[in-house]
């Protein structure tokens, strides 16, 4: 009771040795508890056709509340599995303007053949199909009466379809056959332009998730084209200004507004594919490769394939993409709050400790390797976060996500920031210990009533700025109120600290006292070997001087025959102090060692100099002996030309 803030808060260690007692000291720590904790699925093959996918679960935990310290991190272990037998939804997006003609045939055989060889990975896969080409405007595409009827200008063996931007064509079915039918009624049809509308398409299939048919499992997505793509800001070419709302669009199963909302932009469509989760492969050829490339670093979740000239490797590209994405785990976060941190440390199988942006990711995850410390061969992720050392509570923790990327589970996290002490729940309102009741007790301190001032709120505010409170606060008549250091309360000097460092604090009756004023060794205060108390060092033990730089130990000034200072001086702050000049050294070296050091770099200097004389002349020698004759230079031509006129005749 009666002490100031600056007392009574301060390290663990600091309030131990003022003789705190260790069971009155409040030094909250931060927690972790594991609110929804259900354990990853196990599927053995064997049990492939029970269908029990309902309740499948890959990452644990789903809820986490943090107790948090402020400045302090808290850390908590994520695990994932990749679970056998995981339901898997792909939707094939292809692209039918005319230079994709050759390709539909061995579309049409995809269906079956893909269910087949996804059997291997799981039992529930089912396939979806839609087609762009572009929007149906100038000068996309040609609006003659006759070329929107059949772009293409032919009639065998089929006339080509009308243009149009996106169409959905299948919902995601386990029906191969039904995949194979409806691809087969596909006719193709044409632009005028290279790039063609397929992010048009692309958001489409992704926010349509009732028309598709997406269900909350493993989302591909094959994005099937041999041409570039046209983004934000091209739609005006054709006068459309209007931007991408990020909605669905779908009517009879065809976009509505292409012709009147511009293309989505990249950034645009990677952030629908994060909040939707799915994983797109682009499959298509050679010549525009490098363009999708460069949306893998944009991208969440994406793989690029070369398709041959009629995409007869399409099965082969779907495959070895599926097997490239969901072997690699990326975790990634929701905003946080402001001030906040968070940090990520993985520990793959490779049994090494990454951290920072490799942190977040491990490789070469296989089907039932588990993210898991504690299981051989396998890798964990060690998520902290840490709160702002000043934050303002609030009546409902803040909440964040953590998810791997591409997939749809995730981790709740719940933010609780510790602002208040537990011994604030036994406050004592209008406690006699305050001055009569003039205030609340509140783990060891006052809290005053309106009006009441002071440590134990034994003064009235409005008396308290009188000149005789003033006074008290002064060391003499011509120092400033509290040193200019505090503030002068009910005739009493209440110190401040630092705003920048809390650490530091000024204290005293006069505020005329401070903890950092203290003389610096080696840019560290009292040489790191002592206490600022007043503005004076106080030492450790062996330690002195001003900043306590001097040890009391003579070891440092022992020479190799055991002697202090070689028996030639006397040892003076760790260092030796010599009697006679020609001593010196930490533990006096001899002179003699000194003048046979410098002899030698003298002989050393004399012998590189003759050296350097000697080759200096013979290049002057060889220089005198070259003799620049134009006569005897085979590359000479001479400037001068002369021609004699054969007629000319001297008279």
């Amino acid at each position: 009771m009666g002490q100031h803030v600056w007392e009574r808060c301060d390290t663990a260690r600091e309030l131990l040795r003022r003789g705190c007692p260790f069971d009155r000291l409040e030094d909250p720590r931060g927690s972790t508890v594991l609110l929804k904790n259900q354990k990853i699925t196990f599927h053995p093959k064997e049990q492939r056709h029970q269908k029990q996918h309902q309740h499948v679960t890959q990452l644990q935990p789903q809820t986490v509340l943090l107790h948090l310290r402020p400045g302090k991190p808290q850390t908590f272990e994520v695990k994932f599995k990749r679970v056998e037998d995981y339901p898997i939804d792909l939707y094939y997006l292809m692209d039918l303007s005319f230079s994709m003609e050759d390709d539909l045939p061995n579309v049409k055989k995809l269906g079956v053949d893909l269910m087949e060889e996804m059997r291997n990975t799981t039992s529930d896969f089912r396939m979806g199909f839609g087609a762009f080409v572009d929007k149906t405007v100038m000068p996309y595409i040609s609006t003659a009466e006759d070329m929107l009827r059949n772009p293409c200008k032919r009639t065998e063996p089929w006339p080509c379809a009308p243009p149009f931007s996106y169409h959905h064509v299948l919902s995601l079915t386990a029906n191969g056959s039904l995949f194979t039918e409806l691809v087969g009624e596909q006719r193709i049809s044409g632009n005028l332009d290279s790039p063609e509308g397929g992010l048009d398409a692309l958001m489409q299939a992704v926010l349509c998730e009732e028309q598709i048919g997406w269900r909350n499992v493993t989302r591909l997505l094959v994005f099937s084209t041999d041409a570039g793509f046209h983004f934000a800001g091209d739609g005006k070419l054709g006068g459309i200004v209007l931007p991408n709302d990020g909605k669905c669009h779908l009517y009879r199963n065809v976009y509505t507004r292409g012709n009147s909302q511009d293309y989505p932009s990249v950034a645009h469509v990677a952030e629908t594919l994060r909040q939707k989760n799915i994983q797109i492969i682009f499959a298509v050829t050679e010549d525009v490769t490098h363009l999708y490339e460069g949306l893998r670093s944009i991208f969440p979740k994406c793989a690029v394939g070369t398709l041959s000239n009629n995409s007869h490797n399409i099965l082969q590209i779907i495959v070895e993409a599926y097997n490239a994405l969901t072997s690699e785990v990326v975790m990634e976060n929701s905003k946080l709050p402001a001030g906040y941190h968070i940090s990520y440390t993985s520990h793959c199988k490779d049994h090494k400790l990454r951290r920072g942006e490799q942190g977040r990711r491990c490789s070469n995850i296989f089907v039932g390797d588990e993210v898991c410390n504690r299981v051989a061969g396998s890798v964990s992720f060690n998520v902290s976060i840490t709160a702002p050392l000043s934050v303002i509570a609030s009546q409902r923790p803040s909440r964040v996500i953590i998810k791997p990327q591409g997939y749809s589970e995730e981790v709740e996290v719940l933010l609780s920031p510790i602002c208040n002490c537990s011994c604030q729940k036994d406050m004592v309102q209008h406690s006699p210990s305050c001055s009569h009741g003039n205030g609340t007790l509140e783990c060891g301190a006052c809290r005053c009533k309106e009006g009441r001032v002071g440590t134990l709120c034994e003064c009235d505010q409005a008396e308290s700025g009188k000149v005789v409170d003033s006074y008290l606060c002064r060391h003499d008549n011509v120092s400033e109120v509290c040193s200019g250091q505090g503030e002068c309360v009910c005739g009493k000097c209440v110190c401040r600290k630092s705003s920048k460092k809390p650490n530091h604090a000024y204290y005293g009756q006069f505020c005329e006292c401070s903890n950092f004023s203290c003389g610096q060794y080696q840019g560290r205060q009292c040489g790191g070997q002592g206490r600022c108390i007043c503005g004076v060092c106080e030492c450790l033990p062996g330690f002195s001087g001003r900043a306590c730089e001097c040890p009391l130990s003579m070891e440092s000034c022992l020479s190799q025959n055991g002697k202090v200072c070689a028996g030639r001086g006397v040892c003076h702050c760790g260092t030796c102090s010599c009697y006679d000049n020609r001593f010196q050294g930490p533990t006096l070296l001899s002179a003699s060692v000194v003048v046979l050091g410098v002899a030698l770099l003298l002989l050393w200097k004399l012998l590189t100099s003759i050296h350097d004389r000697r080759e200096f002349a013979r290049f002057q020698r060889e220089l005198e002996k070259r003799r620049w004759n134009r006569r005897d230079n085979p590359i000479y031509r001479s400037a001068i030309t002369t021609t004699v006129n054969p007629k000319y005749k001297e008279q």
